[in-house]
């Protein structure tokens, strides 16, 4: 481990990092439930993780694609097993961290409770404000506003175009971002009131969408919208951080969702019969021979694989496939997390004072194995023409209800109650589809003139389509169809 940083140093920053206080309790510390039978137990982000876990956009993962869309098949994963095995893969790296080296976190109050806390946290939030259909229906969104903004800007003066950068860049973990701090209303504005170390932690790209540098890790993208701008910056500050900093721990859970993605999507493709596990092998004996962890790898799950072979129970050739890849999961994630915990011991340092330049992966010996087994991927999985037609299906089902609902939106906001009520009845109608708490935030939203009502509307419009799953979609945009009839969507544009 890198030891430039002194204990007392690093313990003084690890504190900071992990500061338990909530927005809501306005730097106070937070306080214990009172007046209940039992004592409240938990620490403050223990805490978060089961406000986290019990909100219902965490339900609506269930339906929500990972690579694969509106897959039949139970056993391929959809976004909230994914979320849950990136959450799972987070706490089992940060508890090793705490016990197998003491120094890391010496001297840190509850950091062995904390640390597997947060990141478990932030493993199962960090896909929340992503729309349906996977990163296809992130394209869907950008794609429809860069088609639409000289419709969208039509009357915002020049100044105000940097702002259309948050929704012709639409990135999930902004919004994901805007969903705990501001839309998942418990009974005030403050979201599900994280503390200021699980925020902090689950900005993977801590800065705004016209301070973007793809040279960087953490501001490849941008983690919030400029109507939370004021939160995030009030949040970093809290942990001792400055805009582009990313939390130490969200190298770690980065590293996790990678582990998970590329480990676990090949496997997905040899579920769906894609490909098999002797595809996957010899593509990795092709592509990683020089590699010593990825020929490691391949030795040890070939070994399995005739083992398997050669048993007792004559397993069927479907049988022996799967089982050898459930066995080459457990070697593959297993090299990888080593691999992942000893390269965040060796450069301490700068991933504590949010210095380091790329990701935890990329400065690890699993760098090889992580692009190989992406490239596997995307080769035997996500190209494959089934999974094509499927996504374009998403693609243009984003599209439609996004066309239908600025039709809506454009007709309803910014106009008197009485002029409300003039409109062509679908207007009036797809309005009245729009979740009740969006439409409130976004009431109370314009009524601040922070930023001008084009904004607004494009956020309400984000706020409704990311919050749908996959079948809602479909559905939704089967129905609004049906009832649209002689109703021109470009009359009122």
């Amino acid at each position: 481990m890198n030891d430039n940083l002194e204990e007392s140093k690093r313990a003084d920053l690890w504190s900071k990092r992990l500061c338990s206080v909530r927005r809501k309790s306005k730097g106070e510390p937070a306080s214990t439930e009172k007046a209940t039978q039992y004592a409240e137990v938990r620490t403050e982000i223990e805490r978060d993780f089961d406000r986290i876990l019990f909100s219902t956009p965490v339900r609506r993962l269930a339906d929500k694609t990972q690579v694969f869309p509106l897959d039949k098949n139970d056993s391929v994963r959809n976004r909230l097993t994914h979320s849950y095995e990136v959450s799972n893969l987070a706490r089992s790296l940060g508890t090793a961290l705490c016990y197998s080296n003491k120094s890391v976190f010496e001297g840190v109050e509850n950091a062995a409770r904390d640390v597997p806390a947060l990141l478990a946290a932030i493993g199962l939030v960090h896909d929340l404000g992503n729309p349906p259909f996977g990163h296809q229906g992130e394209a869907a969104m950008q794609h429809w506003f860069s088609e639409n903004k000289g419709l969208v800007l039509a009357e915002a003066p020049p100044e105000e175009f940097e702002y259309f950068e948050d929704f012709r860049l639409f990135e999930g973990n902004a919004q994901g971002f805007r969903l705990v701090t501001r839309l998942q209303l418990l009974n005030d504005d403050f979201g599900l009131d994280l503390t200021c170390a699980t925020l902090a932690a689950m900005m993977k790209y801590p800065t705004s969408s016209n301070q973007i540098d793809t040279n960087i890790a953490a501001k490849k993208k941008h983690g919030y919208f400029h109507s939370e701008a004021a939160i995030a910056e009030e949040i970093l500050v809290k942990v001792g951080l400055e805009q582009g900093k990313r939390h130490a721990l969200t190298y770690i859970m980065e590293a996790c969702d990678d582990i998970a993605y590329v480990v676990l999507d090949a496997e997905d493709s040899v579920k769906k019969g894609l490909a098999s596990f002797a595809d996957l092998m010899a593509y990795l004996r092709h592509h990683g021979k020089d590699d010593e962890l990825i020929t490691s790898l391949v030795i040890q799950s070939e070994e399995k694989h005739k083992n398997y072979r050669e048993c007792e129970f004559r397993l069927s050739p479907a049988e022996l496939n799967d089982i050898s890849m459930q066995r080459f999961r457990v070697f593959a994630i297993g090299a990888m997390i080593r691999t992942a915990s000893n390269s965040f011991e060796e450069h301490l340092e700068f991933f504590l004072q949010g210095n380091q330049s790329e990701p935890l992966l990329e400065i690890s010996k699993a760098k090889k194995l992580r692009k190989v087994l992406k490239d596997f991927s995307l080769t035997h999985g996500y190209n494959h023409k089934t999974v094509l037609a499927l996504e374009l299906d998403g693609f243009n089902t984003i599209r439609s209800l996004m066309d239908m609902l600025w039709f809506s939106i454009k007709t309803m906001t910014g106009k008197s109650e009485t002029d409300k009520t003039k409109p062509h009845p679908f207007a009036r109608l797809v309005y009245a589809r729009i979740s009740e708490n969006y439409r409130r935030t976004f009431d109370s939203a314009y009524k601040t003139k922070l930023l001008p009502l084009w904004y607004y509307q494009c956020q309400l419009l984000t706020d409704m389509v990311s919050g749908m799953t996959d079948s809602y979609a479909i559905n939704l945009c089967s129905e609004l169809k049906g009832l649209q009839g002689d109703c021109d969507l470009k009359v009122q544009k």
